[in-house]
């Protein structure tokens, strides 16, 4: 009988080992033999909520796990934070970073006391957040002082990163893949060009590289013409081969891996 046992649990070990392992291994729908990947994943963060009660309810109705990113230093933030809460959205704090300003937003000079207590104050502002991503920030997210704590006190929250690339020199992304924390890199601004043929440009752009790289990570504004865009094409994507996926289930599945527009073999430059 202990004989048995023994071998019962040694073959318990090795299939432990082994599903530890395929863990670790590409995803399952992912290219291993430089193919298109056979499934294509797809998040959507809706940028600069809590201003207007008529455009956060517009994203608030999108349709699938939208991200809403709301603003601290909004009047409606903190209500619409816990409106989107309640109807089952993830929720994150719009950072504003320098060259933003205003009572939140961090600058280069202000010492991190300073910024730890800006930080705590927009948290408090926005309810329900599940983390962070930078308003603007092209100044801040290339600091890396900074930016080290900031992944330091993400960790210590239990919130994620999203590092909207506003700038070529940020290192927000970088610091976080080097100290663990979950995060993700935009890789498509909808509507820099604020037009339905550029923003509906924008997205086919997103839609291609999804089935590229296996995902992509699309960043918009509560625009009518975004909305009216997005309205009529996000009920078409499945049948394009795309799955909406939730901004945690996106970090899951890129692993805190660099995509090829951010760096080089998943390590961010």
């Amino acid at each position: 009988m202990r004989s048995r046992l023994t071998g019962l649990l040694r073959a318990l070990a090795v299939m432990t080992v082994a599903l530890t392992g395929a863990a670790h291994a590409a995803p399952a729908d992912a290219s291993t033999d430089g193919k298109s990947p056979t499934v294509a994943y797809l998040s959507l963060i809706i940028d600069d909520l809590g201003q207007s009660p008529e455009k956060d309810s517009r994203a608030l109705a999108l349709p699938g796990p939208v991200t809403l990113a709301i603003m601290p230093d909004t009047p409606h933030a903190t209500d619409f934070a816990r409106q989107a809460h309640k109807a089952g959205k993830t929720v994150m704090l719009h950072m504003p970073m320098d060259p933003a300003t205003g009572p939140y937003a961090w600058h280069p000079e202000l010492p991190l006391p300073e910024l730890e207590a800006r930080l705590n104050a927009a948290l408090l502002k926005v309810p329900y957040a599940a983390g962070i991503n930078n308003h603007m920030g092209s100044r801040m997210t290339a600091e890396p002082v900074a930016m080290t704590w900031l992944v330091s006190e993400l960790q210590r929250r239990h919130l994620f990163l999203v590092d909207s690339r506003t700038s070529a020199k940020t290192v927000a992304a970088a610091e976080a893949q080097k100290n663990g924390l979950a995060s993700v890199s935009r890789d498509v601004f909808l509507d820099d060009e604020r037009t339905a043929e550029a923003i509906n440009g924008q997205l086919q752009t997103a839609i291609k590289l999804a089935h590229k790289q296996g995902s992509a990570v699309m960043i918009g504004h509560p625009y009518p013409v975004t909305m009216d865009v997005l309205e009529r094409e996000m009920p078409k994507l499945k049948s394009q081969g795309i799955e909406w996926v939730e901004m945690r289930h996106m970090i899951s599945i890129r692993g805190n891996q660099a995509m090829a527009g951010h760096g080089k073999n998943g390590v961010y430059r």
